[in-house]
């Protein structure tokens, strides 16, 4: 029979979050949700260390999951695990941080063939960095026999039990389980763990590292009556698409300069940073975008994102249209996007719809556009360069 424990009793401190960090939000759902759809699959029995105050919160989160209840936790992490397992009913216990939510089944799984094998599985990773021990002087122990400890960390039930009674007993305080079963039983066995399993410690942990936005955006071609009216702009001969005029026998209807990837560029950049489309930021309704350089829009929507945090880690747009003919002018569309964007991964692409509907017939043009955004790994750009 296999427990797990997980440990959600602390307060989270660091995070400075207003309320115990496994109850924040990620991704839709809060992060001790996340850990028991994880462990769930695996556990006979899973008990949840809480403080009184989370558990009214908690309880709704444990329904989907018949096998788990929770168990108040005390005042340090070795208390609460204490507390739990003197409820534990497996003879195989898994004990992980509520806090890591992206555990993969690999490493859960990986744990557990450990016990199997050796009594004992703690997840680890092997230090990248070199480490010094500056208590009492400074050493440097060999990085190849520097490892980090993550959970879980899973054990045979009876002798952790038995170790963690004698370090309640010693008053010595312990961060982990390994460390208990170290110095009460035996060495226990180490497992390769995951880079992706990282703990949400500080606030920053909790926004994605990555964000991915999608942006469409459709002008239509204007007709000579609508010219003549003056409903549609006039007619030029001429189109702007990525900052490249193109030759054309028909102007597109457009408050500004009528920039269709360039629009669907910067809805889909506004989306991955949670923002309201062009729409919104510059409306048609305002004189002050009439007849507006579409490139110029994309470069404060640029500074907004960089303002952010983020930057482009690769960006695709794809046209459809029948005429004019696009492929001549690419390359150039790329340059001028690779320049606002300040990334060299844009894709630009051009099609037209097969003679079908409004594109097929030549009534207008179509842009779609994806970016993925990420942390830059320098000092973020203030201009173009």
């Amino acid at each position: 029979m296999l427990t797990v424990i997980l440990c959600a009793a602390g307060s989270g401190t660091r995070a400075h979050l207003p309320e115990n960090k496994i109850l924040h939000d990620l991704n839709g759902m809060p992060v001790l949700a996340h850990t028991l759809s994880a462990f769930a699959p695996y556990a006979d029995e899973l008990l949840v260390a809480c403080r009184e105050e989370d558990e009214p919160r908690i309880l709704p989160l444990l329904a989907p999951h018949p096998q788990a209840r929770t168990v108040r936790g005390g005042e340090t992490r070795t208390d609460s695990v204490f507390a739990c397992l003197k409820e534990t009913h497996g003879d195989v216990v898994l004990i992980h941080d509520a806090a890591r939510p992206f555990v993969t089944p690999k490493v859960i799984e990986d744990c557990i063939a450990s016990v199997e094998a050796y009594g004992s599985g703690v997840c680890a990773l092997p230090a990248t960095d070199t480490v010094v021990l500056a208590e009492g002087g400074y050493q440097t122990p060999k990085r190849e026999s520097v490892f980090t400890v993550q959970t879980p960390q899973g054990f045979r039930t009876a002798p952790l039990l038995a170790a963690y009674e004698r370090a309640m007993e010693s008053g010595e305080t312990f961060t982990d389980d390994s460390g208990i079963y170290a110095r009460y039983a035996e060495p226990p066995h180490l497992f390769l763990g995951d880079h992706a399993n990282k703990k949400l410690t500080y606030i920053a942990d909790f926004s994605p590292a990555e964000r991915v936005g999608f942006g469409v955006d459709t002008h239509a071609f204007a007709h000579q009556d609508e010219i003549d009216r003056g409903i549609a702009r006039l007619n030029l001969n001429y189109i702007t698409l990525c900052g490249v005029v193109i030759p054309s026998n028909r102007a597109l209807e457009a408050h500004s300069d009528g920039d269709v990837p360039v629009h669907a560029l910067m809805d889909a950049l506004l989306s991955a940073i949670g923002e309201r489309d062009i729409g919104f930021h510059f409306p048609d309704t305002d004189p002050a975008y009439k007849d507006a350089d579409s490139m110029e829009l994309l470069a404060r929507v640029m500074q907004t994102v960089e303002a952010r945090g983020f930057c482009v880690k690769n960006a695709s747009i794809s046209i459809l249209c029948e005429l004019p003919r696009l492929s001549p002018y690419i390359e150039k569309m790329r340059e001028n996007l690779r320049r606002a964007l300040h990334c060299d991964a844009v894709a630009v692409a051009a099609g037209t719809n097969e003679k079908l509907g409004y594109i097929g017939e030549g009534r207008g043009i179509t842009a779609y556009a994806t970016v993925l955004l990420g942390k830059p790994l320098s000092a973020p750009h203030t201009k173009a360069t």
